[in-house]
């Protein structure tokens, strides 16, 4: 099954649906979709920076969360009413700050149930500083 929404189609799709992700500007942002894999930005600002100046866990398990939602979407199509069901993250190095690349996994696209798993970078390093696995529940299409 390949992508039925390409990176513009997703991201209208994202501000039109979910406004409130970048509510207080540019926060994620789709930078691409491919077969079965996508690529979420998030734009570090102070809001997602923890003390001693490194992105939060939180904002790290909601750039996962976000991604894995993207390459669902991205095959699947405009579903609103998918949801995590399951999110297990393993945080492995402090990022250094800035932005951060979440590249997201389709593992499995089933009717009811899917799999993905993402790898989360520093925008300057490949290496991985957060590894998250998610399972999302479709709604009946």
């Amino acid at each position: 099954m390949g992508t039925v929404m390409n990176r513009e189609e997703v991201s209208g799709f994202l501000d039109r649906e979910f406004p409130e992700i970048n509510h207080d500007g540019p926060a994620y942002s789709v930078e691409s979709v491919r077969e079965n894999e996508v690529v979420i930005r998030l734009n570090a600002h102070d809001r997602h920076l923890r003390p001693g100046g490194t992105v939060s866990g939180p904002a790290m398990m909601a750039l996962a969360d976000l991604a894995a939602y993207v390459v669902i979407l991205a095959h699947i199509g405009p579903v609103a009413l998918a949801v995590t069901t399951n999110l297990n993250i393993n945080f492995l190095k402090k990022p250094a700050p800035g932005d951060l690349l979440g590249t997201c996994r389709l593992l499995k696209l089933g009717k009811r149930l899917a799999v993905t798993e993402c790898a989360i970078t520093s925008e300057e390093s490949d290496e991985i500083v957060a590894h998250a696995t998610a399972t999302y529940s479709i709604p009946p299409r």
